[in-house]
Order: structure tokens, then sequence, then C-alpha cells
């Protein structure tokens, strides 16, 4: 299939028709991402080649029933049907920006072309790429063949964008708050369902990083997000204090003073309990000193790395953490959806929420990047200036240099929104 850029013998009903068989409609086909854009034209080429290159190189998604899923987890599932223009079962398959959104009864369960090839079921005649769609192409089976072209998978580009989704406006804004992980995953920034991999993956991942089980849990960890409660806090305290002496003298305190004038508010919140109580605190206060004195001189450090690889200005400083609680709530939002836990209506509230808490804390994209970046190093990276940092200094790059970037074409100014009816 695909010799010498000849389309695969019995192909059928596939993007490479001639452009005047197809109706006006067709030839208007918006694709919804850079993959789908690349299979159509391969298509249309019959360039064979370039179009396994693709397939070879994206995410396939496999639908099947959300009972068969649960009661079945870790495994492929393959859903064969009848194709009016081929004789045989066909295998349907689907790229990312194909999928439907998450409904009930259907899910989608992701695979790659190689796991495809090597695990293909015998009866099935066709594989059907993005059935019922302007860039369905079927395929005669070879997975022999497919076994040595899934060894040469085009590289996609780490910022992905669904062109047909949202792309400005408060839901864009809030989606794009989850963007540092989402990109960071290599996952559409902007789609709603379907985060980083299919269903089974989705709740895999909520299991094994956040505990989360059923959409009870699901529900609370997103409310804590939202609410920044999932952040220590201690270290939105320190910064808070420096916030403080900010607005009281008109520039940053150096460390010394810093660190007195945390100690001060510690020393008087004791005093305020004890006065109300009568009782000595329940806490340590000489251990809350020592561990804030701690975290300003790791913020400090931090903050210093920041400026050296452009995460902030010669000037900036961290004013809060909790972009990493609102940027991983607009994920989590999102990973419920994927998961079955939530419904669509909840998951656009939250990520509209994600984005209005985050614009009332700050005042650019820049800035919330630093909140989110410092927080995630915070609890991860143990100054060890690891893969948890280096990381996010690509993405963040990607970020703001990126023509697709959303924190280039999405304004960080957005209407206010009413969430009373939503």
């Amino acid at each position: 299939m695909g010799i010498e850029g000849k389309p695969p013998e019995g192909t059928a009903g596939n993007a490479g028709e001639q452009a005047g068989d197809r109706g006006p409609e067709e030839i208007a086909w918006q694709p919804p991402t850079t993959v789908e854009e690349r299979l159509y034209a391969a298509g249309l080429a019959a360039d064979w080649p370039t179009f396994f290159e693709v397939l070879a190189g994206t995410d396939l998604f496999l639908p099947t029933s959300r009972e068969l899923a649960d009661a079945v987890p870790g495994r492929l599932r393959f859903s064969p049907f009848h194709h009016p223009d081929v004789e045989g079962l066909c295998l349907p398959v689907f790229t990312r920006g194909m999928l439907s959104p998450p409904v009930e009864d259907r899910v989608f369960e992701r695979c790659s072309f190689a796991a495809l090839a090597k695990q293909w079921p015998r009866p099935a005649r066709w594989l059907a790429v993005n059935p019922g769609t302007p860039v369905e192409t079927l395929l005669p089976a070879d997975p022999r063949k497919w076994k040595r072209q899934a060894r040469h998978g085009a590289e996609e580009r780490q910022l992905k964008t669904l062109w047909t989704g949202h792309r400005g406006g408060p839901l864009a804004h809030g989606m794009a708050c989850g963007s540092l992980l989402l990109v960071n995953n290599g996952t559409l920034w902007n789609q709603l369902g379907w985060q980083s991999g299919g269903y089974t993956e989705e709740k895999e991942l909520l299991r094994a990083w956040w505990g989360v089980t059923n959409r009870a849990q699901w529900l609370g960890i997103l409310q804590r997000l939202l609410t920044g409660q999932v952040i220590s806090p201690a270290w939105e305290f320190v910064l808070w204090v420096r916030q403080l002496m900010v607005q009281r003298s008109g520039s940053p305190p150096d460390p010394v003073a810093w660190r007195e004038g945390a100690e001060r508010m510690l020393l008087a919140r004791t005093a305020e309990e004890v006065d109300r109580t009568g009782r000595p605190p329940e806490y340590d206060l000489d251990a809350d000193i020592g561990l804030a004195h701690e975290l300003i001189g790791r913020v400090l450090r931090y903050e210093a790395r920041f400026r050296a690889d452009g995460l902030l200005t010669d000037d900036g400083c961290v004013r809060s953490v909790l972009a990493w609680d609102l940027g991983r709530a607009s994920c989590m939002a999102r990973w419920g959806l994927g998961a079955g836990f939530a419904t669509l209506e909840e998951t656009e509230r939250a990520v509209l929420r994600s984005g209005e808490g985050a614009r009332q804390i700050y005042d650019s994209w820049g800035e919330f990047a630093a909140g989110y970046v410092l927080g995630r190093c915070l609890h991860f990276d143990s100054e060890e200036f690891g893969d948890w940092y280096t990381e996010m200094v690509e993405v963040f790059r990607v970020l703001t240099t990126d023509p697709e970037s959303p924190w280039l074409s999405v304004p960080w100014e957005q209407p206010a929104v009413d969430l009373t009816d939503r």
C-alpha cells in the first residue's frame, strides 16, 4: 500500500478523491487540527507514504461502549462495522481532533498505529480512519506492512490547537490557564474532553496521581483546586507578606526585612489566638517561623533562576502561587469529563471559574506562568532544577513564541462571566 505515491490497492472512500468530484461543502471543510489537515492533504495528493507517517506519529482512538470499557479495562477493544462502500468488516479509528464530546454510553480508548498493527483482529478486512467524516479513508488490512511503517511516524508539534474549538473569549481563557500542563503533555490545550488519552487512561491517571476513583472524589478535588486549598498555605503566606510590604513601601523588601515581616505576622497571629481562646496555640510557633524563613530563601533562589531563564523580568517577583491550583483545576475539569465523572456543563463552568479566579489575582499570562511554575517547583523540585523545572521553561518558551499559542491570541483581560446560572 502507498508504494511510490500510488494509492493503496482497493482504497475506498478516501480523502484522495479529485477535488472536482466533491461538493462545495466538502471542499470548504475545516480540519480540526494539523493531523487531520495533513491526512487530508496527503489523501488528495495520493501521497500514501506521508499519510502513513502522519498516522504512525499520532494517537489513534478506538470507539467502544462505556459498559465494556468498565468491565474489561486495560485492553484494546474493537468494534468492527459494515461500510456500504466495501465488502467485509471495517475497524474504525479516529484521530484526536475528530473525537466527539464524551457521552454517557460511548467512549474512546487510545492506541498507537503500532499497537493496532500488532493486535489487528483477523476478521476485519479494512481500517476505517475517521469514518463518516470528510477525511474518511478506508485502507485494506495489511498489519505486517503497518508494523514496518509504524517505525517511521512523523513527529507532532508540542503545542496542539483544536482549530474548530474555542479560541477566544472567557472559555478559551480558562482552558489556556491549563496550557502549561497540557502543552507539556503534548495534548490539545482547548479540547474539553479526552485530554491526554482515552477513557480508561484518564481514569487511571486520576487514580494514580490524585486518588480519584469516582464522581464525588472528583468534585471534591476540583472544588479544592478552584478555591486554592491544595497548595501549601505556608507558600501563599510568605508571598502575601511580601505583597503587603510592597504595597506599603512601593518596592520589594530585602530578604532580611521579608523574614522579619513574616515573623512579626506569625507572632501577631499567635497573640490574637491566645487572646481569643485563653490557651496556648496548638501549633509549634517556632517551627512555623523556621518554615517561613526557609521558604523565603527558596522563593528568592527560584526567582533568581526565573529571571536568568526569562520567566521573570529583572525586577519581577511572584505575586501568588494560586496559579498552580487554578491551572490544574482547568485540566481537572476536563479530565473528569473524559473519565465520565462530569457533565459538559459542569466542565465548562469549572473552566470558566478557573479563568475568572486567575484574572482576579494576576494581570498577565507572564505573571500567571511564574506563579504556576513556582508552585510546581516548591512541591516537586526541591531546588534541584531538574525536569520539574526545565520542562516548564521549555513550555513557557513555546507559549510565549509559538504563533498558535493562546497566550498570544487570547487576551488576558476578558469580560466578566456570570456563573450563577451555569
